[in-house]
């Protein structure tokens, strides 16, 4: 490459900066010149060019638009597992939730049946027991003494009835029918007839009897009827006696025990009555 051409690719790149430049930097470019064309002319005697001379390097061009998204690439392989972590601490209790509503009702079930147990087997005959105590009544026992005369006593026994008393712990049930009358002139009179056991009255648990009042001067026997139950008598034979006697607070009158028709004594024993 000789000098001359070396000139030349100066003067090119004068040229092409001072049109980049403008012409108010020509003179500022001229004094350059004389500092480039040495540096030329000692490149060249340094090295072997082909005789093409360099530009200056061009200012940056505009960037390009990004290029098109490529294809997707083709799916790795599925890696393998990774270690079990610890685990993690236990969490809060949550909050109840409200109460849901009630479902609909089941079909019904099919019960099984269960298998009958086995039968067991008969126990031994038991020692016989203590004996009890003899029945109160094995069969009725009672008795009526009857008679048809009648009797004019004011106070005393009208008729007495032997009765056999089979057990202590019975009571005795004791009436008497008869027609009866009570006769006073003026005021009030009062006939008492009544039941005694051995010559005493009842006391178990009260006395047995009925009274007779008027207020006025008749003279009328009507039927009339005693009875009642009497308790805490002793086993055996018993005098049972009707006898007629004064009213509390009266004094005597004219009485008839029985008249123009039959009059009785009638007595049965009974069971031990409840409590």
């Amino acid at each position: 490459m000789n000098v001359k051409l070396s000139f030349h690719c100066l003067l090119a790149l004068i040229l092409s900066h001072d049109a980049i430049k403008g012409n108010d930097q020509i003179a500022t470019m001229q004094g350059l010149i004389t500092i480039s064309l040495g540096e030329v002319l000692t490149d060249v005697s340094t090295k072997d060019t082909s005789g093409v001379c360099s530009g200056l390097p061009g200012i940056p061009g505009t960037p390009g638009h990004n290029g098109l998204p490529g294809r997707d690439g083709l799916q790795g392989q599925k890696g393998s597992d990774g270690t079990k972590g610890p685990k993690g601490d236990k969490g809060a209790t949550g909050i109840t939730g409200p109460k849901g509503s009630l479902g609909e009702r089941g079909p019904i079930g099919v019960g099984r049946m269960g298998t009958k147990g086995e039968k067991g087997i008969k126990g031994n005959l038991g020692e016989p027991g203590p004996q009890g105590e003899n029945g109160t009544t094995p069969s009725t026992n009672w008795k009526q003494c009857v008679w048809e005369e009648y009797d004019e006593k004011d106070t005393g026994l009208i008729k007495e009835c032997l009765f056999t008393k089979r057990h202590s712990s019975t009571a005795l049930k004791v009436a008497y029918a008869a027609n009866m009358r009570v006769h006073c002139h003026g005021g009030g009179c009062c006939g008492r007839w009544y039941i005694t056991f051995n010559g005493a009255e009842c006391s178990g648990p009260i006395t047995i009897e009925g009274v007779v009042y008027v207020n006025i001067n008749s003279d009328v026997l009507r039927p009339r009827h005693i009875e009642g139950f009497c308790e805490n008598i002793p086993s055996g034979i018993i005098r049972i006696a009707v006898r007629v006697g004064n009213c509390p607070n009266y004094g005597s009158s004219n009485r008839l025990s029985g008249w123009n028709s039959v009059s009785r004594i009638m007595i049965e024993e009974y069971p031990q009555s409840q409590n």
